[in-house]
């Protein structure tokens, strides 16, 4: 059992100013495995007002000073890197290799991103007679999600501190443990009093008062279309900057050639990691018309092939987070059959001998992007295959969605492949996989606005100045 029922302001762990507790439950067991406290707007209160006082020094902190602070986190991190990936299975359901392998790996990554960067950021140039100048914007507030915890927490707090922001953390309250450890990394690396706050809590309650908060000048959010759209109404008030990474229903256009089966069936595995539960996931896979009945192979093998069962395990998908996300899963799921979508793997249930924890058969249905299950995110693994009669057919339904995360493309031909991703109204596109943590990433349409990771992810937290007449003879 886990107890973390204090939150880090001002340098300080702090009892909340009224005392409130919620069980923590393990999905894989539906077992109570510890509890957090809840804070209210006055504690919002009691953070903001440590971190406007230490933006007024942090902010004016060197490129050296700052580059030291990350290097001090990055030892601390390396040294309790397996305490994160076991806190990740147990809050959110994680297989062990997943958990201990990429989930703690993208925190590490994007705070050694960070350092590189910092290294070579010009934060002053001079352009005639005009000096521009890169400044913090001040307060941050940073509201992150259960489904990926650490990449998304560490992706948000490092470039703020690289750039000179002091910020208050709202962690997710299903997966609260990993984020209370990282306090305690920053903590000991010795992050200067004020300059990183946490606060855990309901995002209704947290959330909104930080949004609202007169002396809060960025929000940087994570997470669902409706929350967002609250959160830029609650900012509005303060005209503060606000940073949004939405849903998606990202498609995967798979080319017709050699390779269509183990690209299927590649799509098909990948959508299934972390049980689907991943914004930018490839929920819409794009295929030949032509070549159906392979692709239908292709994609039911490989969904029976992935093990699912007990986190603890040597398994490649473990439980989705909540009772509350289980069954939204299976109601996706009933609409697809009521739609008419073949059902070529999964369906409605648990998967055989798993009666206990919330776990989803890995699903693959057949289907056009008109259905509902083809429209709207659903969040968990759940995969659907839609025809295409040719390469415009495939652009036009991969462009037709409200959202524009991700994206991607399987093909032998590369300038095909190239030439697909020009014309995909996405944010970020991989052409037969790849991975780099420079590459910006954020959303097109209802997927949100800003753009985070690399050099790119620094911008959301600086302001422009121009000094004209700095050059003037």
């Amino acid at each position: 059992m886990r107890s973390y029922t204090q939150f880090y302001i001002d340098g300080r762990w702090t009892s909340p100013v009224t005392p409130k507790t919620a069980e923590v439950i393990n999905p894989a067991t539906e077992e109570v495995s510890g509890e957090i406290s809840l804070g209210s707007p006055a504690d919002v209160d009691l953070a903001v007002a440590a971190a406007r006082r230490a933006f007024a020094t942090y902010g004016e902190s060197s490129v050296k000073d700052r580059l030291d602070l990350l290097e001090a986190i990055q030892a601390e991190y390396e040294r309790r890197e397996a305490e994160l990936g076991e806190a990740i299975m147990v809050e959110m359901g994680a297989p062990k290799g997943l958990a201990n392998g990429f989930h703690t790996l993208l925190g590490k990554g994007h705070l050694g991103t960070a350092i590189e960067v910092l290294k070579e950021f010009k934060f002053e140039e001079q352009r005639g007679v005009t000096l521009i100048r890169k400044e913090p914007i001040g307060v941050c507030g940073l509201i992150t999600p259960w489904n990926w915890p650490m990449n998304q927490t560490c992706v948000k707090i490092f470039p703020a501190l690289a750039a000179g922001c002091t910020m208050i953390l709202k962690p997710p309250q299903l997966a609260p443990y990993s984020a209370q450890i990282l306090a305690e990394i920053l903590d000991k690396a010795g992050v200067p009093a004020g300059v990183f706050n946490m606060i855990q809590g309901q995002g209704s309650v947290i959330g909104a008062a930080l949004s609202r908060h007169e002396d809060v000048d960025m929000i940087s959010f994570t997470g669902s279309e409706p929350v967002g759209v609250q959160i830029q109404k609650d900012a509005a008030d303060t005209v503060k900057r606000v940073g949004l990474e939405l849903g998606g229903k990202s498609a995967w256009i798979v080319l017709d050639d050699a390779s269509l089966a183990a690209n299927v069936a590649g799509a098909t595995a990948g959508m299934m990691g972390n049980s689907g539960q991943t914004c930018s996931a490839g929920s819409r896979l794009l295929v030949p018309a032509s070549r159906l009945d392979d692709v239908k192979r292709a994609a039911a093998e490989a969904a029976s092939g992935v093990t699912v069962g007990d986190p603890q395990s040597d398994v490649a998908m473990g439980p989705v987070v909540s009772k509350s996300q289980y069954n939204i899963i299976q109601q996706y799921i009933e609409k697809g059959l009521e739609e008419g979508a073949e059902l070529i793997a999964g369906g409605l249930g648990r998967p055989e001998g798993l009666d206990k924890g919330w776990y989803v058969k890995p699903t693959v249905f057949v289907g056009t992007n008109d259905m509902v299950i083809a429209r709207e995110e659903i969040f968990g693994p759940v995969l659907v295959v839609i025809p295409y009669d040719d390469i415009d057919d495939a652009v036009r339904i991969a462009n037709d969605s409200n959202f524009g995360l991700g994206g991607y493309v399987s093909g032998e031909d590369l300038d095909t492949c190239r030439a697909v991703s020009r014309r995909m109204r996405t944010g970020a596109i991989w052409v037969n996989g790849g991975f780099d943590f420079h590459a910006p990433f954020g959303g097109y349409k209802r997927s949100g606005n800003g753009r985070e990771w690399g050099e790119f992810g620094f911008h959301e937290y600086l302001e422009v100045k121009s000094v004209i007449g700095w050059g003037a003879a």
